[in-house]
């Protein structure tokens, strides 16, 4: 296939309490894509806890509020709307939107990973 269209209000919806990751490309309908990429829209006060993907980079550009970085050995840091956090296969990060508003990022993923496992449930189209 040359092109392929995927239009994000078709996206298949995983959801965990409060976050919602809205799968754009992913192995499910692009099994031949080099990358995974997600949109994860955060609740103030979720939480993604720490975790590390063994294979996978991720970058995350951040569109919208503020969130704390968890890094491992209990540190943490400061992101916000504008900033792109880019982890390294094996390195320990996670998620928590510690602001009052909604927190949104762009996830890419490589190599691209079936993230539906790590949540609780799914959607057949993307939620606003």
């Amino acid at each position: 296939m040359s092109v392929q269209i995927l239009p994000t209000e078709e996206a298949i919806v995983l959801r965990n309490p409060g976050k919602d990751s809205a799968q754009i490309l992913w192995p499910e309908n692009a099994p031949d894509a080099p990358i995974t990429i997600t949109r994860v829209t955060m609740q103030p006060g979720a939480v993604s806890e720490r975790h590390h993907h063994p294979v996978s980079e991720q970058i995350w550009m951040v569109e919208r509020g503020t969130a704390t970085l968890l890094l491992s050995g209990g540190q943490t840091r400061a992101i916000a709307s504008g900033d792109l956090v880019r982890t390294a296969p094996g390195v320990t990060h996670g998620i928590e939107n510690t602001g009052a508003d909604v927190f949104v990022y762009l996830s890419i993923t490589t190599p691209p990973e079936n993230f539906a496992r790590f949540y609780s449930q799914a959607t057949e189209k993307k939620q606003n």
